[in-house]
């Protein structure tokens, strides 16, 4: 099978989906493998390494991706130039966010293109090889951390000199998915004690696991849910130093954690990084890829995190995209379409120039196909 990686437009994009050392295991698997001169330069990774793998270097997108084949990207192809060249005989494969951003598959199946989002891997044993979100998430957390650790005007750990005392930095984590669980123990590697929160009891333990204090609210009496877990939270967020929420719907807005009246809360000097901006933040004062200072408090809503970490970000992305096509590509090298595999229908999205993934549609307003035109699933 032909498979093309292209060069990332989206600025500020340093990763690449496909690394030299996927480029190694897909050709000895018996592909074809092309790449976009300069595809792999913010993650480090020189053209002459992809040669050196075996690839095929191209002197730019049109004779990366050629007449037909699997076209690889990490962010999906967005305006008319990156949508060019797309044919009937091509499959994209790249994280399209069609549940929040549903023309972008109105856009890809006006080509004819077949596409597989990689934000829809259903969340399964089976596909978590695959499972490209989980590995995002996993550098966006330790980033996070990383970066207001650095922006913090103290040190993170307790720390016992000639010159006195210097107490921990406190960090509170809302939302312990994948994000979350690695913002919690990057935190406390680096030494600051770290209170941690989410709805899900199971995740309350995964915080205790991992040396950190799960907050535990009591059922609400007769008062709003939301109205009541703010209140719990605001005196843990009030004795932070940073605070970092992760909490995430797929294809839907971020729910709302912290509030204005909470971050007054706060004492100047301390931070947010609200890992949720995407779509719309878990704080009502976050705005995207934007420093907001309020009664000296500073919320960030940083949008690139795993770049931060290109080289991490890149091969564990290209692992995950290389399993996905000991999936995809049959022995005859053909599409596997069967929608029957439950991470076939999950992921599906465009085929034959319509747009088939029952989700998506729905979201677009548009009336379900046929049962036996219709991909299933979802996350």
């Amino acid at each position: 099978m032909r498979i093309a990686a292209t060069r990332e437009q989206r600025a500020g994009e340093r990763r690449v989906a496909i690394s030299p050392e996927a480029v190694r295991d897909l050709v000895a698997a018996g592909h074809d493998i092309h790449v976009e001169t300069g595809a792999g330069a913010g993650a480090g990774m020189d053209d002459s390494q992809y040669v050196a793998a075996g690839a095929t270097i191209a002197p730019d997108r049109a004779a990366a991706i050629g007449d037909s084949g699997v076209v690889v990207c990490v962010n999906g192809p967005a305006g008319a130039d990156e949508l060019a060249g797309l044919g009937p005989d091509h499959v994209a494969i790249g994280l399209f966010d069609p549940l929040w951003l549903p023309q972008s598959a109105v856009d890809l199946a006006a080509t004819g293109a077949t596409s597989f989002s990689l934000d829809l891997v259903p969340r399964s044993t089976r596909a978590q090889s695959m499972d490209v979100l989980s590995s995002t998430a996993t550098v966006a957390g330790t980033q996070a951390v990383l970066m207001a650790a650095y922006r913090l005007p103290k040190l993170l750990p307790l720390l016992i000199t000639a010159a006195g005392t210097i107490p921990p930095a406190r960090f509170v984590v809302l939302g312990a998915g994948v994000a979350g669980l690695q913002a919690i123990a990057t935190a406390r590697r680096l030494g600051a004690v770290v209170d941690g929160f989410d709805i899900r009891e199971e995740a309350l333990e995964q915080i205790r696991s991992i040396g950190a204090r799960s907050i535990d609210i009591p059922p609400p009496a007769d008062v709003d849910a939301a109205a009541h877990t703010q209140a719990t939270l605001t005196p843990y967020l009030a004795e932070a130093d940073i605070v970092i929420t992760a909490a995430q719907i797929p294809g839907r807005q971020s729910p709302t954690l912290v509030t204005e009246a909470m971050v007054d809360a706060m004492k100047p000097g301390s931070m947010i990084v609200d890992l949720a901006a995407q779509r719309g933040g878990n704080c009502t004062l976050t705005r995207i890829d934007e420093e907001v200072v309020h009664n000296g408090v500073t919320i960030l809503g940083p949008t690139d995190m795993a770049s931060g970490s290109p080289v991490s970000a890149s091969h564990m992305f290209a692992n995950n995209v290389v399993n996905l096509l000991r999936l995809l590509v049959t022995d005859d090298d053909t599409i596997n379409l069967d929608t029957d595999d439950d991470i076939i229908a999950a992921m599906l999205v465009t085929t034959g120039g319509e747009v088939v993934h029952p989700q998506v549609r729905d979201a677009l307003g548009l009336p379900p196909l046929p049962a036996e035109g219709a991909a299933g699933g979802g996350r």
